[in-house]
């Protein structure tokens, strides 16, 4: 643990700070802060900046409505940039977008997520399109979806078992693929899932400590 004292700011009194979502790990913008908005921020629990065109603080969402709410400032090991992890009430970019990183400079595949396959699942079952697989197990309802989920399930033993490696890697991308659609079709939210597996790990944590000491 240390203290804002042992921060390192720039000439002109400021420091960078990179906002991540703390749920999606998405990084939402980059902004700077001087002593007294990070003082605000660590007070408030809500994102405070230092505006460079403006010359004055500004306090993220006081006009938009947009708060970050602060999860954790965690310095950087030249304490002289920090990662602020947050929980967003809306869009970071005064453009309306979730990210002010929207605009990649090098071509190529689009990398791949499984909020972003979440969110296409989400428009699956909104739009259904004709000759849609996905489409097909939001029609036929919770039933089939559990039972494709528990045949996956087996199929990943039999891979597993089998010694089959790329086999295995196969069957695990379909079983995620079908855990995704029933989480679709029971409204689970992988920053739920998420959640869920952090309270795990500290809980491992703990209990490691104790059978340690």
């Amino acid at each position: 643990m240390i203290s804002t004292d042992d921060l390192k700011f720039d000439e002109k009194g400021l420091i960078p700070a990179i906002v991540q979502d703390a749920d999606t790990g998405r990084v939402l913008t980059l902004a700077y802060m001087n002593r007294e908005s990070l003082g605000i921020s660590l007070e408030r629990k809500l994102t405070c900046f230092w505006s460079r065109s403006r010359q004055e603080l500004w306090l993220k969402g006081e006009t938009s409505g947009n708060y970050q709410h602060i999860v954790s400032i965690t310095a950087d090991c030249d304490r002289d940039a920090l990662l602020v992890r947050v929980h967003p009430d809306g869009p970071a970019c005064h453009l309306g977008t979730e990210s002010c990183f929207e605009n990649p400079l090098v071509n190529g595949e689009e990398a791949f997520s499984l909020d972003g396959l979440y969110e296409l699942l989400l428009d699956r079952k909104e739009q259904l399109p004709e000759g849609s697989y996905t489409s097909y197990l939001f029609q036929k309802g919770i039933d089939k979806i559990l039972k494709k989920v528990g045949e996956e399930c087996t199929e990943v033993i039999v891979a597993g078992k089998g010694g089959e490696r790329a086999e295995t890697v196969y069957e695990i991308a379909d079983l995620a693929y079908h855990v995704m659609v029933l989480m679709v079709e029971m409204g689970i939210r992988p920053e739920e899932v998420r959640r869920e597996l952090q309270s795990r790990h500290v809980i491992d944590h703990k209990v490691k400590q104790e059978k340690m000491a």
